[in-house]
């Protein structure tokens, strides 16, 4: 069902249109980053949904006197479609969210004399200077000290107050004193005095705090400057309770105002280690001349994305708890589908209750996708109050969803049969489920990079003239962002940096996309462990650690080769195996009926 509403984006433009001109600004770019450069926004710094009306996770506006356009990848063509339709405003397509098509628009329709701003205190340092190679040649300034959304942004929301509170043993298996060892042994390294971190992951992790300041993420706004033996945490006042303040101070932490970390930059002296990618102009344009900069990867990124044993044990058990809510929201489902009014919103309500009941438990992931039929063709859906599907009829319900866990992050989709389901969709799910096997069993040599191994799941649909449109896998937090680097699993050129190590969890998640008819998409998380090591060098397999059945009912069985027969089969065993002491009742009877062995 869908309300139509009457859009306040066509206003809210206008008032940006009368501040650029009042400040001689030709172009507005509004990136979607705030001063951490945060995938997933608080909403302070949601600028580009406030004068797009876009509500993805990914996209970048640009605002002329008589153009607005916003550049996004084909995981929200559909929705970005939908939403944009009543503010006037053109949808971009991009083949990633790392393109920039955005940056070539601007050399070719910017003229020498005219003025781009963009906000420099959310504009990377690789950004930044992509735009400086780009434009600066052809006569186009640069401004970037001025936030034109704060002049024109009414009630915009303050910085997020929620408490920051620690992730303490067992689950927090290396001590903050041991993390912040061992990064300053890679600044000594690397000849630092100091190191600068804004990204929020990298400080919740080294750190061992957390926090709700963002949706989904426990993480918390802040900025951390590590010396050779104190370090500076800059947060709100009043996020820290005095006993946690003291505690940090203990460890030779100091407390500080969020909005002083600038200043701290400009006293600073000596040698400063900073990441180009995960610090904003803003923050490199404080650092004073005479301060020896270097740059390279926070070496927070690597550390975080290589699980422990420890870390890897306690991911399992939450693997384990999680499968258990699904066992009971599945159950309930089956039971339910045809009997009781179901929209794609009591979906999200019953799964998150069923996972509320675990141990542990903090909070979602991410926003639960549950889409139905066509929904189910956009992969970043999200049904609203204002516009969501009746499951009712036949079809395909696919959905994506995750818990936050204080032993671990999940993330999974499954897809599921409403009604009768024709053969092709069953081709179709038939195919991404070959997909997901096949990069399931890899072993492979350490080092690989993502490309080789996203051929991997694709190679099925590719043999039937068939693709999609987003990466193959993510890399998955401890507790912490459901999407981490530095690896991923995509068909993008990728670095060194980027490829697979032991310990690293990452998603596994092909799939079909068939607009306005249906979508599939089977995911589970892998853990990268060792393989062997021989004459021809280190190798790498997958541990499958999600736990929850994949529906045979939707698998054309024709389709599958034995030995991927037999690898569903195992996998449904090691399920069964797993979760049968934690479910009971309609759970286990769900979950021992979709656990039995398939065969041609």
């Amino acid at each position: 069902m869908t309300t139509a509403t009457l859009s306040p984006i066509p206003a809210r433009l206008q008032q940006l249109r009368a501040a650029m001109t009042k400040h001689g600004i030709d172009a507005c770019l509004i990136p979607s980053a705030d001063p951490h450069l945060s995938e997933y926004l608080p909403d302070r710094w949601q600028g580009r949904q406030h004068f797009s009306g876009f509500t993805g996770s990914v996209g970048t506006l640009i605002v002329t006197a008589d153009f607005a356009g916003l550049w996004v990848d084909s995981r929200y063509w559909s929705q970005a479609e939908t939403e944009l339709a009543p503010t006037g405003i053109e949808m971009m397509k991009t083949g990633s969210a790392a393109s920039t098509l955005h940056i070539d628009w601007l050399k070719t329709h910017l003229t020498a004399g005219q003025t781009l701003a963009v906000d420099g205190k959310v504009l990377a340092l690789a950004s930044a200077r992509v735009l400086e190679q780009t434009l600066l040649p052809n006569g186009v300034h640069l401004r970037t000290d001025t936030d034109l959304l704060e002049t024109v942004w009414q009630d915009r929301p303050a910085l997020p107050q929620a408490p920051i509170f620690e992730h303490l043993p067992p689950f927090a298996s290396v001590s903050r004193s041991e993390k912040l060892a061992a990064i300053r042994a890679q600044m000594q390294e690397k000849g630092a005095d100091w190191h600068f971190i804004s990204t929020v992951d990298d400080l919740a992790w080294l750190l061992n705090l957390r926090g709700a300041d963002v949706s989904y993420n426990p993480v918390f706004v802040g900025h951390a400057l590590i010396g050779k033996n104190d370090a500076q945490l800059f947060v709100a006042a009043g996020k820290i309770s005095a006993e946690l303040a003291a505690t940090l101070a203990e460890q030779g932490i100091t407390i500080r105002d969020y909005h002083a970390a600038a200043a701290a930059l400009g006293n600073l002296q000596g040698s400063l280690l900073i990441d180009p990618r995960r610090i904003t102009l803003g923050f490199r344009q404080a650092i004073p001349d005479q301060v020896k900069v270097i740059e390279a990867i926070n070496p927070s990124v690597f550390a975080k994305s290589r699980k422990t044993a420890e870390e890897a044990a306690f991911v399992r058990e939450a693997m384990e708890q999680d499968g258990a809510a699904l066992c009971e929201f599945f159950s309930w489902l089956d039971a339910a589908l045809g009997k009781e009014r179901i929209t794609e919103l009591t979906i999200d309500e019953k799964i998150c209750a069923a996972r509320a009941r675990q141990p542990h438990f903090v909070s979602p992931s991410f926003s639960t996708i549950a889409g139905f039929n066509a929904n189910g063709a956009m992969p970043h859906y999200r049904a609203t109050a204002n516009a969501h599907a009746l499951i009712e009829g036949d079809g395909l319900l696919l959905i994506d969803s995750g818990g936050q866990y204080l032993n671990g992050t999940t993330d999974i989709t499954r897809v599921v049969p409403v009604g009768t389901v024709s053969e092709a969709q069953k081709r179709d799910f038939t195919l991404v489920l070959r997909g997901m096997i096949n990069l399931s069993q890899a072993h492979f040599p350490k080092g690989t990079l993502s490309p080789m191994l996203d051929s991997l799941a694709r190679a099925p649909l590719w043999a039937e003239g068939i693709n999609f449109g987003h990466g193959t896998g993510h890399g998955v937090g401890y507790f912490l962002n459901v999407h981490e680097g530095p690896q991923s699993i995509s068909g993008a050129m990728t670095e060194p940096h980027m490829a697979m190590e032991a310990g690293m969890i990452t998603s596994n998640e092909p799939g079909i996309y068939r607009p306005g008819k249906w979508g599939v998409r089977i995911e589970n998380l892998l853990l990268n462990v060792a393989a062997d090591d021989n004459e021809f060098g280190s190798f790498l397999k997958f541990e499958t650690l999600t736990l929850c059945p994949i529906d045979t009912r939707c698998i054309h069985v024709a389709l599958m080769r034995e030995d991927e027969i037999a690898w569903l089969n195992a996998y449904h065993a090691m399920v069964r195996e797993r979760l049968s002491p934690r479910v009971s009742g309609t759970a286990l009877n769900w979950l021992h009926e979709r656990t039995q062995a398939i065969s041609k």
